[in-house]
């Protein structure tokens, strides 16, 4: 009896540790998300009949993700999926992410349920996981590359705008200045030819008094 009690309390630490990787391996594979959708929609329990050593595991699917449990759901009469296998069998169809070693699964059920279950272990192991890992480095890589030359090119039109307002303000200064110098030129010539003026006035006054007096 304590056999027994420890075997099943060790199975369960087991399952926790799994259904935890699954959890993760869901959040960071969107083909495995996609896999496993139609499975949850249906609420597929899928009952794995495992050899050397012998265990009976109840995946059950869900939109938390996938529940396993060493007893059938209380609301379920019985399984959707039965999957015999030896432990290596299935840990290989896992491990390996190979479509060929889940097609030599032993399942029964539906055909359909069948199909989909062999869909998403094939997508299930440390392949689908390193994938997954790689597109998200490949993306956030090239977001940040992306991101670079974003910058660079507003940097580089933030100073093609400054260099022309330069040029714009240097062009401004120098009409400014010439206009300056209009100006003054302008002022000149007229002080000149009034004080022209005031001479001639001067003069002509001068000239008609001199007429006179005589």
């Amino acid at each position: 009896m304590k056999r027994s009690t420890l075997s099943h309390s060790l199975l369960s630490i087991i399952l926790v540790f799994i259904e935890s990787a699954l959890t993760l391996l869901l959040r960071l594979d969107s083909d495995l998300r996609k896999a496993a959708y139609p499975l949850a929609k249906q609420g597929t329990v899928v009952c794995l009949r495992l050899y050397l050593p012998h265990v009976q595991v109840f995946a059950t699917f869900s939109y938390k993700g996938v529940l396993l449990d060493a007893n059938l759901p209380a609301e379920r009469s019985e399984p959707d999926v039965i999957i015999n296998a030896y432990s290596i069998e299935l840990l290989k169809a896992l491990a390996t992410h190979d479509s060929a070693a889940t097609d030599k699964l032993q399942m029964r059920g539906e055909s359909e349920k069948v199909q989909l279950v062999r869909g998403f272990i094939a997508k299930v192991g440390m392949g689908g996981l390193i994938q997954s890992l790689l597109k998200r480095f490949k993306g956030s890589d090239s977001k940040n590359k992306s991101s670079t030359a974003e910058k660079e090119e507003k940097n580089n039109n933030y100073k093609l705008r400054i260099a022309e307002q330069q040029t714009q303000i240097n062009t401004l200064t120098i009409k400014n200045r010439e206009l300056e110098t209009t100006v003054k030129e302008q002022q000149s010539k007229q002080k000149t030819v009034t004080i022209a003026a005031v001479v001639a006035t001067i003069i002509a006054v001068a000239a008609l008094i001199t007429l006179l007096i005589n």
